[in-house]
């Protein structure tokens, strides 16, 4: 390192964020930038430990050393080359990741990790900036084609590494735009998609062919891409939502999460929805059920359609403050998190079980429910209803924010009859194959809802293994 005793020197300071009552009047991101200098003096704090239990901890396996030396050393451009040697995308994983890599800092022993996430968008940002990143079509094509069916980051990366190996790819989005839930889960006030757009137009100069608005499964047959294509990579996401089977579901106001946010997106797009079908928060009370990310993307948006209030709640305790004894470093830290959205005005509980929801004319009212307690047995947790502690809270708009259970099996994976998992999800061996051949898998429609870092990682993987396929068939 270019100052090993840096940590010593430099404390950790973090961009920090827009102030409150200014961000929550519009979609921009929250997140600041710090400017060149500082970053530059963060990037110094990274210690020359031996041992980089960040690498360790990034499930792309990003040389944060490497190009944290660089980025202090002023070397913008090499830093950015080893930035993108691992991820093909730093300016999202740079802004939405839960940066597992500094909760594996050595640094966060004492609380004070290197400001990796940020640094990593820095670098990113001045390269696009100054012009570093610039399309690179391959200088040899092959003569085999890859259809990439989901556009979201797994489809992104697999479609992006394959069409750097030289292989003709065709990446199919059912939705109007690319992106995934990267555009459309995802809040602006997060993820602005201009950065996703950027990153679409240098695939697509560099080759990738993009085809929105096809549904594999409806529009187009998965036989005439399996008579069409050398491979099939299926990308398609984890995108059935847990629903909450209680007496009074069918009642109006209550929605999927993904509804929600998807429906917001598109209109900070410039889409027109109708009145009638328009879900808004407007001057509502507001119950968020669910206290994961998705559920704190709720929060942020309804307070920026002006809910009355809002309020959250999560099934599972309250997380500890501090890392309990059986979550030590430098695991990912089971901790209370509070986000931007939670900061902007937000009540939050824990432990409670939704009961019912009641209503007025076929209108949603209140839900009622009850607190819980979890026992600890023979290595599992139960739920304990604990008797008495009913009670009702008021809202008419219920967002479910209870995660996916799989991906969506009508259309494309039944008319394939793909064999699945336990866990319902597209069944794969080590090669990333299917039960099928010429197709393989990534992303969380075979792991399950998980973090853009492990989708982007299963891309490349996928792509490595259909790569390495394609080279033996010819």
């Amino acid at each position: 390192m270019g100052d090993p005793k840096g940590f010593l020197k430099i404390g950790r300071k973090p961009a920090g964020n827009r102030p409150l009552l200014e961000r929550i009047s519009d979609y921009s991101e929250v997140e600041q930038v710090l400017n060149s200098e500082d970053r530059q003096l963060q990037a110094s704090r990274c210690m020359d430990c031996g041992i980089p239990f960040c690498h360790w901890g990034c499930p792309v396996d990003n040389l944060i050393p490497e190009w944290n030396d660089l980025l202090y050393r002023g070397n913008w451009k090499g830093a950015s080359e080893r930035l993108h040697s691992t991820n093909n995308f730093p300016e999202f994983t740079g802004r939405i990741c839960p940066a597992p890599c500094e909760h594996a800092c050595v640094l966060n022993i004492d609380g004070e990790p290197v400001t990796i996430r940020e640094n990593e968008v820095a670098i990113v940002e001045k390269a696009f900036a100054e012009g570093y990143i610039k399309p690179v079509p391959p200088t040899v094509r092959t003569d085999k084609k890859v259809a990439v069916i989901g556009s979201g980051p797994a489809g992104m990366a697999a479609a992006d590494q394959l069409n750097k190996a030289g292989h003709s790819v065709t990446l199919f989005e059912k939705d109007e735009k690319a992106g995934g839930l990267l555009r459309f889960g995802i809040p602006d006030f997060k993820l602005n998609k201009r950065t996703i757009d950027r990153r679409l137009e240098l695939m697509v100069a560099e080759g990738v062919e993009l085809k929105t608005g096809s549904e594999v499964g409806r529009e187009i047959a998965a036989t005439t891409l399996l008579e069409t294509y050398d491979a099939v990579c299926l990308a398609i996401g984890s995108m059935q939502p847990r629903d909450l089977q209680v007496k009074g579901r069918e009642l109006d106001g209550i929605y999927f999460a993904m509804d929600y946010l998807a429906q917001q997106n598109r209109v900070n797009d410039g889409v027109y929805v109708a009145y009638d079908n328009r879900i808004t928060a407007e001057g509502r009370k507001v119950l968020v059920i669910g206290g994961g990310d998705t559920g704190s993307d709720c929060v942020g948006t309804a307070i920026r359609q002006g809910a009355e209030s809002v309020t959250q709640i999560e099934i599972m305790p309250k997380p500890p403050a501090e890392r309990d004894k059986d979550n030590p470093w430098p695991y990912y830290a089971k901790t209370l998190k509070t986000s931007t959205s939670h900061e902007e005005g937000c009540e939050r509980m824990w432990s409670l079980s939704t009961l019912r929801f009641i209503g007025m004319q076929h209108r949603v009212t209140h839900a009622e429910v009850q607190e819980v307690k979890w026992a600890h047995k023979n290595g599992s947790y139960t739920m304990v209803p604990k008797p008495g502690t009913e009670r009702q809270i008021e809202a008419d708009l219920i967002l479910l924010a209870m995660g996916f259970v799989h991906p969506v099996h009508e259309g494309l994976l039944a008319e394939l009859d793909i064999s699945l998992n336990p866990a319902r999800n597209v069944q794969v061996d080590v090669q990333m194959q299917t039960s099928i051949e010429k197709i393989f898998a990534a992303g969380d429609a075979v792991s399950g809802a998980s973090l853009v870092v492990h989708a982007i990682a299963s891309g490349r993987k996928a792509a490595m293994r259909i790569d390495e396929f394609l080279k033996k068939a010819e």
